[in-house]
C-alpha cells in the first residue's frame, strides 16, 4: 500500500510547551486512518501540519511525494487543493443558500461555468445522499443535514485526501452512525485517503483502516482494529475504556 502522507520526525513547540515530539506517522493511500489521543495532545496540531497550517520546528512533512515544509504560501496553496476538510461544526457560511455553499471553493478556485458549477453541485450533494436542497439556508436543515452539506462542499473539488476533525462530536448515537457510514461510502465511491479525529470509540473501529494513538508527542501504538483491540499497550487500554487507572495521569 502506497503511502500519500508521510510524517517523518516531527517536532513542534509553543513556547515551553512541546506538543510533538519526534512524531513518525505514514497515512495509506486510498484508506482511512483514524488519529486518538487526549483532549489537548496534539491531534489538531498534527492535522494543521498535515495541510500546511502549521510548519514543523524540524521534520519533513510529505504530501504525494512532495516535502511541504519546503514550500513557499503560493506552493502550499497548490498543495491544498488536494485536501478537502469538514470541521467538527460544519463551519456553513449561514447568509449562503446549501447551493452557494458547496459551490464556494469552485467558484474561488476554478473558472468553471455557471451551469458547470450547478451541475458539480447536484453530483456533491446526491453523493451525500441530498438532493433539491441547493435553495435552502443552513438554518432550514437538521445537525445531520448540514454536516452532510459541509462534506458535499469539501468534495466539491473532488480532493485526494479529507480531513474530519471530531466529525460525531455533539450528535445522537443514530445521527452518529448515519454519519459514520457516510464517511464509509465517500471514501469508498470517490477512493479518498481520509484522516479522522475522534474521541467516539465505536466510530473509530467502524470508518477506520488504521488506528494512529498519539500520546506524548508521539505515535505509540498504530495498527488495524483488529491489532488496536488485541493490543496490550497499557495507554491504549486505559484510553479506549475510560478507566481513570493507568499510567494516563487525569490533571
Amino acid at each position: 500500500m502506497q503511502d500519500m502522507i508521510q510524517l517523518k520526525d516531527i517536532h513542534k513547540s509553543f513556547g515551553a510547551q512541546k506538543v510533538l515530539d519526534g512524531l513518525d506517522l505514514n497515512i495509506e493511500d486510498g484508506q482511512t486512518t483514524v488519529i486518538i489521543g487526549r483532549s489537548g495532545g496534539g491531534k489538531s496540531v498534527l492535522l494543521k501540519h498535515i495541510i500546511g497550517l502549521i510548519r514543523p520546528d524540524s521534520g519533513q512533512v510529505v504530501v504525494d511525494g512532495e516535502d511541504i515544509t519546503k514550500l513557499n504560501d503560493k506552493q502550499l496553496n497548490e498543495v491544498r487543493k488536494k485536501f478537502g476538510m469538514l470541521f467538527q461544526e460544519g463551519a456553513l457560511f449561514d447568509s449562503m443558500t446549501v447551493g452557494e455553499n458547496v459551490s464556494f471553493p469552485l467558484v474561488e478556485h476554478t473558472k468553471m461555468t455557471d451551469e458547470e458549477i450547478r451541475q458539480v453541485v447536484a453530483e456533491r450533494l446526491k453523493a451525500v445522499g441530498l438532493t433539491g436542497v441547493e435553495g435552502k439556508m443552513p438554518s432550514e436543515l437538521s445537525g445531520g443535514m448540514r454536516k452532510r452539506v459541509a462534506l458535499a462542499r469539501a468534495i466539491a473539488l473532488h480532493p485526494q485526501i479529507v480531513l474530519f476533525d471530531e466529525p460525531t462530536t455533539g450528535l445522537d448515537p443514530v445521527l452518529t452512525e448515519a454519519i459514520n457510514q457516510l464517511i464509509i461510502d465517500t471514501q469508498r465511491n470517490l477512493n479518498l485517503t481520509c484522516i479522522v479525529i475522534s474521541h467516539d470509540i465505536e466510530s473509530i473501529f467502524r470508518v477506520g483502516h488504521k488506528i494512529a494513538l498519539l500520546y506524548g508527542g508521539k505515535i505509540i501504538e498504530y495498527g488495524t482494529p483488529e491489532e488496536i483491540r488485541a493490543s496490550k499497550n497499557p495507554v491504549l487500554v486505559q484510553f479506549l475504556s475510560g478507566s481513570t487507572e493507568g499510567p494516563i495521569q487525569i490533571m
